[in-house]
């Protein structure tokens, strides 16, 4: 089984955690694990699989998020995932949304621990590259820490080692997916305390962390920590991962030379028909808190939506970063 290091990894966030965000995020890191944006077990079976499923050979390493609950269907999500070359796939068991919920996925599986452990198994059995679970510490008024352990402890048993903790319970009725992002408070001691009573599972911690500061002082108490919202406004920050976190050699890549580095890549991708829109739309806080932040992100904006934009438009908007 592939051993992935997840001492940092950016969070599946939906809309934005496409390929080409991801393409962006490893000109900045190489070691940082990305997960891409939720899929749903339905979307691949109906849908256009080659299009959910495809990424750039630099994006490894790299996990797939499902949603769903039918467990022959994970399974079979799941070797299409291995069949794809894909390093990891995880099951949401965080996700708030209501149309999460109608669809009998996300958060509302931590009360069917039961379900998620034979998820887990079906999926284990189909693949040999490791099968993640991503949760909150609770719904509802399910939110003892002895439903948390009961849940882990439960879905553990089906073999599933690693368990990515966003440390807020989440409210399934009154709160929208952004004020279960803010409003529960966040509690990472209980996060913590799980590790501390289940030292062998592999417990990642996620919500809240803003800084690479922050970051080190929770992997004193934990396996690995997970960056979201963080990492997409200030995506600069991944310029330091591999260095602060991994130890790696001190990467001294500018902004700039980033930018200069994703051209290819983008003219690749206009010569197949993607808008410029769809990749420039990602690299807009790259220069955030910095000169010409605000002239850089309207340039963008007003610009790459254009018919015809191409390359010259970032090359334009770095201009005003000078």
């Amino acid at each position: 089984m592939n051993k992935i290091n997840r001492l940092f990894s950016v969070a599946p966030m939906l809309d934005w955690t496409d390929r080409h965000c991801r393409y962006f995020y490893r000109l900045m890191s190489k070691q940082a694990l990305l997960y891409t944006e939720m899929v749903t077990t339905a979307a691949l079976i109906h849908g256009n699989q080659h299009r959910f499923l495809q990424f750039n050979a630099e994006e490894h390493p790299l996990a797939l998020q499902l949603g769903g609950s039918k467990s022959a269907d994970l399974a079979l999500c799941a070797k299409m995932a291995q069949d794809y070359g894909y390093d990891e796939v995880n099951l949401n068991v965080g996700c708030p949304s209501d149309r999460v919920q109608n669809g009998l996925f996300g958060a509302c599986l931590m009360a069917k621990p039961i379900l998620v452990a034979e998820c887990i198994a079906a999926m284990q059995q189909a693949v040999s590259i490791p099968i993640t679970v991503k949760s909150r510490i609770g719904i509802d008024n399910k939110d003892s820490y002895e439903e948390l352990t009961h849940f882990v402890e439960t879905v553990a048993q089906a073999g599933c080692k690693t368990f990515i903790i966003h440390a807020r319970k989440a409210w399934l009725q009154g709160l929208s997916p952004k004020q279960n992002r803010e409003v529960p408070p966040l509690r990472y001691d209980i996060v913590y305390q799980l590790k501390n009573d289940l030292p062998d599972l592999e417990i990642i911690v996620n919500g809240g962390i803003t800084n690479l500061e922050v970051a080190q002082e929770h992997l004193n108490q934990v396996d690995g920590v997970m960056l979201g919202r963080e990492v997409y406004q200030r995506p600069f920050l991944l310029s330091q991962v591999d260095h602060e976190i991994f130890k790696a050699d001190k990467q001294t890549k500018t902004r700039q030379q980033i930018i200069e580095e994703l051209i290819p890549y983008v003219q690749q991708q206009l010569k197949q028909n993607v808008r410029l829109n769809s990749i420039s739309r990602h690299i807009l806080g790259l220069f955030h808190s910095q000169k010409g932040a605000k002239s850089w992100r309207r340039y963008l904006s007003e610009n790459a939506t254009q018919a015809g934009a191409n390359e010259t438009v970032l090359l334009e908007a770095l201009k005003f970063t000078h």
